[in-house]
């Protein structure tokens, strides 16, 4: 049933998608008061009630159309894919990077339509990504053929993913993550987010360490009406310096500032705020 569901999903045009998408948003938000208390009380905190007022129904919206595009972006040929970003801002840092020989270290937070930056980017480049095992079992298959092909690698979220992808930069080659993910207990540190404290994943931090290494934050921006999609990208807005809880600090700041470019389209549904099991908080 899964399989012909994303199938299905995936032969549908990118406007009409994103308007079932739209519909999906707000079904959940309607069905699961669980979820609607979390995002309302996200962007409240985050933007604050004037401005999350102004763009929590957009916000809704968004969120569906980012769930229905992933089986759309895992099952579409490549070449459509990347075909769908119709433009590029930034590119000229990725160049930069590319002539200084070092790794490349993209962060994206779940803004817009994340899956597509690394798409994007391994076809130009080999590029691993880390991953996490997904709670459904019946995705796997569709993520490593999606997020396995050409030059695109998985690198699962374990001692052996974190070696593979400092391999990767040692390697000048290119790596991709999403730190705005809870990691599991001992994998991060609790850090300002919005101003308020995050366990946050200290992994991107220590990636950003390795010697060579060019740090670039990309996402890329949901244009209306099915127009596709604008990528983003840049440095570091302040260099990542100090040790490895103030850089990850930084780069929550850095994700702060990418948010606020198009705030209603992060996944403020997101349980970003919770505790795992075993992370103890300093007071």
């Amino acid at each position: 049933m899964a399989s012909f569901i994303f199938s299905l999903i995936a032969r549908l045009p990118l406007g009409l998608l994103q308007r079932f998408g739209v519909l999906a948003g707000w079904l959940t938000y309607l069905l699961s008061p669980t979820y609607r208390r979390r995002l309302r009380a996200n962007l409240d905190h985050a933007l604050g009630p004037d401005e999350a007022a102004r763009v929590w129904r957009r916000a809704v919206g968004e969120t569906g159309k980012q769930a229905l595009e992933m089986p759309w972006m895992l099952l579409r040929p490549q070449a459509d894919l990347v075909a769908r970003i119709v433009r590029t801002s930034g590119w000229e840092h990725v160049e930069a990077a590319e002539a200084a020989g070092g790794g490349i270290l993209f962060i994206t937070p779940h803004l817009g339509c994340f899956e597509i930056t690394a798409q994007f980017f391994s076809t130009h480049r080999p590029i691993t990504v880390l991953y996490r095992a997904p709670k459904k079992a019946v995705l796997q298959p569709f993520i490593n053929a999606g997020r396995s092909r050409g030059d695109m690698h998985l690198a699962p979220a374990d001692l052996s993913g974190v070696r593979r992808l400092i391999k990767a930069l040692r390697a000048g080659e290119a790596v991709g993550m999403l730190p705005d993910q809870v990691p599991g207990a001992g994998e991060g540190a609790w850090l300002p987010f919005f101003g308020r404290p995050a366990y946050t994943m200290t992994l991107a931090a220590r990636l950003s360490e390795v010697p060579g290494v060019s740090t670039i934050f990309a996402w890329a921006e949901r244009l209306p009406g099915g127009q596709g999609f604008h990528l983003h990208l840049r440095p570091p807005l302040t260099p990542l310096d100090g040790n490895t809880e103030t850089r990850a600090a930084a780069i929550n700041r850095e994700m702060e500032a990418q948010i606020r470019e198009n705030p209603a389209q992060y996944l403020w549904g997101y349980n970003r705020y919770k505790q795992p099991k075993g992370a103890r908080r300093d007071g």
